[in-house]
């Protein structure tokens, strides 16, 4: 399959860990990829990286050694860098895929930046980048990739990492917390959206249907953010995953229809024992034989009320 016939999927948050596995799964399940984050790797540099490729939780794991790894694979990849707190790199990013791709079928939003503290300790310069790349910069991809996800023949398929909303969630990582799960009321709001415009609905120029959808591992993952916990302490790996089980989760929900995951917000090991059968996780182990503890509830909220068909009267300011 050339690479002008595959479909192309986005993974913006894709130079290590967690993103790094999901552009490399989707490349072997038939996508091109378009491996994008802020990191690079000068083209000079790629012949004396040794190892290769570099320990994906590493700084020296860049979008030019992703995509590097994907084409050694014998499969399609392109990195284009991006930086998500500036609305003109994310523009030129879009347009360049458009321009060279004339397409845009799937939009992976991992990308984030951390800090969990309480609000005393978080200082205002922290709490403007958290908004800037988490809630702000997916609302911006968002913004510019829609009208090309929209016109897909796949019908466009978007899937933020984002947590379930729960009060929990909030203790201890208050400014954190307000871009994430800023992050997941745009996935319920977007997905209403799709739902008023019947975008969901495949007709006969869309296979399966648009739909967003948010993402969030039941049981942390190995990723760069954890490195900092198992240097202080390898004992810390018996309660981490591979990130090969957000991959499978994310393939999964591409595969679903869209009315089974727009709007959804869906714990990976959940989504795949109850869409795909799994039963046993112990695969995804990072330490063989551990059973790493689960962090998110068992049961979350349903944020649904009564009245929830009950709209009101419609408004739309732009055309006020």
């Amino acid at each position: 399959m050339s690479t002008s016939t595959k479909p192309i999927a986005l993974v913006v948050g894709a130079s290590r860990g967690i993103g790094r596995q999901v552009a490399i799964d989707l490349a072997k399940a038939g996508y091109h990829v378009i491996v994008s984050a802020k990191s690079t790797t000068p083209l000079s540099s790629l012949t004396t990286l040794s190892p290769f490729p570099p320990d994906p939780n590493s700084p020296q794991s860049t979008i030019t050694t992703v995509a590097l790894e994907i084409t050694q694979l014998g499969l399609s990849a392109t990195a284009i860098p991006v930086d998500t707190t500036s609305q003109t790199s994310i523009e030129n990013l879009i347009h360049d895929i458009i321009t060279s791709h004339k397409r845009l079928d799937v939009l992976i939003y991992n990308t984030g930046a951390i800090h969990w503290g309480p609000l005393s300790t978080t200082p205002l310069k922290k709490f403007l980048l958290l908004q800037s790349v988490n809630p702000t910069g997916l609302y911006i991809t968002l913004h510019h990739s829609l009208p090309h996800l929209k016109s897909s023949p796949l019908g466009g398929r978007i899937i933020v990492v984002s947590p379930p909303i729960y009060s929990r969630f909030f203790r201890g990582k208050t400014a954190y917390a307000i871009g994430k799960v800023g992050m997941s009321v745009l996935v319920k709001g977007l997905a209403m959206d799709f739902d008023r415009e019947a975008l969901p609905l495949p007709d006969k120029n869309r296979q399966k249907g648009m739909a967003i959808t948010g993402i969030w591992p039941a049981v942390a993952i190995e990723s760069a953010a954890t490195e900092q916990f198992t240097r202080r302490d390898q004992e810390y790996k018996r309660d981490l995953r591979k990130p090969t089980i957000f991959s499978d989760a994310i393939l999964a929900i591409l595969d679903a229809p869209a009315e089974r995951v727009n709007g959804e917000l869906l714990l990976d090991e959940d989504f795949l024992r109850e869409e795909r059968g799994v039963t046993d996780f112990g695969k995804y182990s990072l330490i063989p034989g551990a059973n790493p503890k689960r962090i998110m509830p068992e049961v979350l909220p349903d944020l649904r009320v009564k009245e929830q068909d009950d709209e009101g009267m419609r408004i739309d300011s732009s055309k006020l």
